[in-house]
């Protein structure tokens, strides 16, 4: 039984973990990403945690880089008592620069000039058997790497040694003289820092002693043997799925956990791409043996949605009508299993939250401004825990979406769904910039269906992260044969990201691009333009509403 608990306990429990503090900064998730990626454990909190709040020890501890001056009043500050705890400490930037003011607050100053970007770094080799060469350890003399700051240290700590420097930073890195405490100025976390995995490689498993254990296979077996004793022998599961391979793998790892006590419902909105629904069938139903509910709940979305054009009223009346059919479901589900062998009530929710989806409520200001409700199901987790006494389960909670991947692969998922691009909650309704009708909705699905297939004939799907037609309802004029005819707009979007937190847009062939756009207007009723939108995010959103 103590081995039974043991697996079923939280991966910070079981893997050796290192602890990144985030104070703020747009990288923070990639120094998690980074050390996963080295089979080291790491999870984030807001620098804003509290030691005496912690049920577990880290085996090393990051504070992340941030906006903000350490100087300046109400500017991020850290618990002395975990900078006490006497583990490995490595500050990144900002955190570099608050290791140092901590010390001593004429430490840090504003530079005379930024260092934004790419740079030479100069490691020095202090020598000795106190280990403060430990963190540059085997990367040479020089690296190029990344910078972004415009603070910096003015002068060295007390009890620190510099072990690296540039042009315009005297003390690009610092380590101290007797405990395991570094501070670099670089972000080792962007991939445009050389060696960048090897520094932090250096600090995780050199220094830190952490094992690098983290592993999928670890995870998939640790995680069926939470679910059983969470769920016990008699509870059911519900959740909704969508096709897309976060509910999806959710609802394999279910099937293979609880077996036909979980029950997938998938609710046809109307507003999902071309075939969609049916796709969905054949993988969760027919490939993949899950319990699947259709609910087909067209009539109900469009006449709800008749008329609006704002985006985020959108998305409330999907949200909510979404919640109406999902939660009628739910109920009919127990009522008929209580005559089977499934007798057992519903007690259980499951949704597919990613870590991702967690970091962005983990700022030390706290959650971050609503850009737009989320892509998902809106308010049904907390509507169905609290109407319906539900409880949540979460079991991709730790994962990055790549993880989720390699999760989906071993629990033998067909590549095409694994690879499969996000689709959002709303579906093609975020898609139109108008009101939300049938014909729209089916421009849209012809649009999308003849852009995703040229990228696939192509073979160039899986080099972006997401792809998608949409439809700009405004009106533009054309020539078609020898008449003015006005018809509206098609906006094409493709990206490349490593975890959809920032984006680029993805560098099409312009040959390619042109047949794209010659086929969409040459076979799509009512387009009459189409347009590729290369807006980064930020400033941009990867959807459009």
């Amino acid at each position: 039984m103590a081995d039974l608990t043991q697996e079923a306990a939280a991966p910070h429990s079981v893997f050796d973990t290192v602890l990144v503090l985030d104070f703020g900064s747009q990288t923070s998730h990639l120094i998690l990403r980074r050390l996963r990626s080295l089979n080291v454990y790491a999870e984030m909190l807001p620098c804003t945690t509290k030691l005496a709040d912690l049920d577990w020890t880290p085996v090393g501890i990051v504070l992340s880089g941030g906006p903000s001056s350490v100087y300046e009043d109400g500017a991020p500050n850290v618990d002395p008592a975990i900078l006490d705890l006497g583990v490995p400490i490595l500050g990144i930037c900002y955190g570099c620069q608050l290791l140092a003011w901590l010390i001593n607050d004429k430490n840090v100053a504003r530079g005379e000039a930024r260092e934004y970007g790419e740079t030479d770094l100069n490691i020095h080799k202090v020598g000795g058997s106190n280990g403060v060469d430990r963190l540059f350890d085997g990367l040479g003399d020089t690296l190029h790497v990344f910078m972004s700051h415009f603070d910096k240290l003015v002068n060295l700590p007390e009890g620190f040694v510099t072990i690296a420097s540039t042009k315009n930073t005297s003390y690009a890195g610092i380590a101290h003289e007797s405990k395991p405490i570094f501070g670099i100025q670089l972000h080792p976390e962007i991939s445009h820092t050389h060696k960048g995995t090897d520094i932090l490689a250096n600090f995780a498993i050199k220094i830190c002693k952490a094992r690098p254990e983290w592993e999928m296979g670890n995870f998939t077996e640790k995680e069926i043997i939470r679910i059983r004793k969470l769920v016990g022998d008699k509870a059911q599961v519900i959740g909704a799925v969508s096709g897309g391979v976060d509910s999806t793998v959710a609802a394999r790892l279910m099937k293979e956990a609880i077996g036909d006590r979980f029950h997938a419902i998938l609710v046809d909105t109307g507003l999902m791409r071309l075939n969609e629904c049916q796709e969905v069938k054949e993988t969760l139903q027919e490939h993949l043996g899950i319990n699947l509910t259709i609910v087909d709940g067209a009539e109900l979305f469009f006449s709800r949605l008749a008329g609006v054009t704002e985006p985020e009223a959108k998305r409330k009346i999907i949200g909510e009508s979404f919640i109406d059919l999902f939660e009628k479901e739910a109920i009919r589900i127990e009522g008929e299993a209580k005559n089977t062998d499934r007798a057992g009530k519903v007690e259980w929710f499951l949704q597919g939250t990613l870590y991702a989806d967690l970091i962005e409520s983990l700022s030390f200001k706290g959650p971050s401004a609503t850009i737009k409700s989320h892509h998902n199901v809106g308010g049904l987790p907390a509507r169905m825990m609290n109407g319906q006494g539900l409880k949540l389960i979460e079991p991709l909670r730790e994962l990055f979406k790549d993880e989720v991947r390699a999760f989906g692969r071993q629990l033998d998922i067909h590549e095409d769904l694994v690879m499969r691009h996000p689709f959002p909650g709303p579906g093609i309704a975020i898609r139109i910039l108008g009101e939300v009708t049938p014909e729209h909705v089916e421009i849209v699905r012809k649009a999308d269906h003849i852009f995703i297939s040229m990228i696939k004939e192509a073979g160039i799907y899986n080099q972006m992260s997401q792809a998608y037609a949409a439809l700009d309802t405004n009106r533009a004029v054309g020539v078609m044969g020898d008449s003015r005819v006005y018809g509206m707009i098609c906006i094409l979007r493709a990206v490349t990201s490593v975890d959809f937190m920032s984006a680029e847009p993805f560098e099409f062939p312009f040959g390619l691009l042109k047949n794209i756009c010659r086929r969409i207007v040459n076979e799509v009723d009512g387009i009459t333009r189409v347009v590729y939108d290369c807006t980064s995010k930020p400033p941009g959103t990867i959807e459009l509403e």
